[in-house]
């Protein structure tokens, strides 16, 4: 399964409610909601790429799957992350002190869809393939 390829953002579902469960502001979680992203993913002699960009924030992620790596999160966080792949699944654990998150992103077709779960709130976008 190919994680590759770049992604808008086209719908939004219950995404502020999964940032209050993460702890972020009020004012950070405003921005959010304004920000349509875009995601692209590439890869590299098994090392993988996901540039985050939106008019409010970009973000940078290297990783090798099934390796931890540092991350800050796009809302400041320090986080300790994994990704993994299970099928046409990409899995994104953090842990954030006594906290932990998990993002599936979901490959289908020319859709990508990331469900954002933390604390028991779950988080839905759908992007588009560009």
């Amino acid at each position: 399964m190919s994680f590759t390829g770049k992604f808008e953002l086209v719908s939004s579902d219950n995404f502020d409610e999964y940032l209050k469960a993460c702890g972020v502001g009020m004012a950070k979680r405003a921005l959010a909601a304004t920000a349509k992203p875009t995601i692209e993913i590439s890869e590299a002699g098994g090392l993988f790429t996901m540039k985050t960009s939106s008019t409010f924030k970009n973000t940078e992620i290297k990783f090798k799957l099934g390796e931890e790596f540092d991350e800050e999160t796009a809302d400041g966080r320090q986080a300790k992350s994994t990704m993994t792949a299970d099928g046409n699944k990409l899995i994104h654990s953090q842990k954030i002190g006594d906290d932990s998150s998990v993002t599936v992103r979901e490959f289908s077709g020319d859709s990508l869809k990331a469900s954002f779960t933390a604390k028991g709130v779950t988080g839905t976008r759908v992007y588009k393939k560009v």
